[in-house]
């Protein structure tokens, strides 16, 4: 309901915000807000409360978009794909397409250097047919808030 949506709000924005001030903008009591985030983290609404990190100043100025291809689509490539892609910490998103391409993940790194390290890892566990990288060259929209 509305106030579900506007408590999801105010956490997309900061996480930290205290439960009081949430309970006072929505305009419920501290109890009742309290109750309401419960059933919204138990549902799986809610998934977690993470901190955003600075890719940059952490060291990790590339972002690198790989787009993958492939001519198995075994039960048993699947797994093994999904479990190699799990285990590569710089691969920090996965997505399975429709369309001409089949995956797409997200790679950050220092550098094409490690970027290669990365791809060297990969393709030396699973077989791809058809690997393309795109480098972001800069990042013009970054968001993880939905909208609500």
């Amino acid at each position: 309901d509305k106030i579900d949506i506007s408590i999801l709000r105010i956490l997309q924005e900061n996480s930290n915000t205290t439960l009081d001030s949430i309970a006072h903008n929505v305009g419920v009591s501290l109890n009742t807000c309290w109750r309401r985030i419960q059933l919204l983290e138990s549902s799986g609404v809610l998934e977690r409360r993470v901190a955003l990190i600075n890719n940059e100043k952490v060291g990790l100025p590339l972002t690198v978009f790989v787009s993958i291809k492939t001519d198995d689509h075994s039960k048993e490539w699947v797994s093994q794909f999904y479990s190699s892609v799990a285990n590569i910490p710089e691969i920090v998103e996965f997505y399975r397409l429709a369309g001409d391409v089949d995956y797409i993940i997200k790679v950050m790194v220092k550098c094409v250097a490690d970027y290669d390290a990365v791809y060297q890892r990969l393709i030396s566990k699973i077989k791809l047919s058809d690997v393309s990288a795109s480098f972001a060259m800069e990042k013009i929209k970054f968001t993880t808030k939905l909208p609500l």
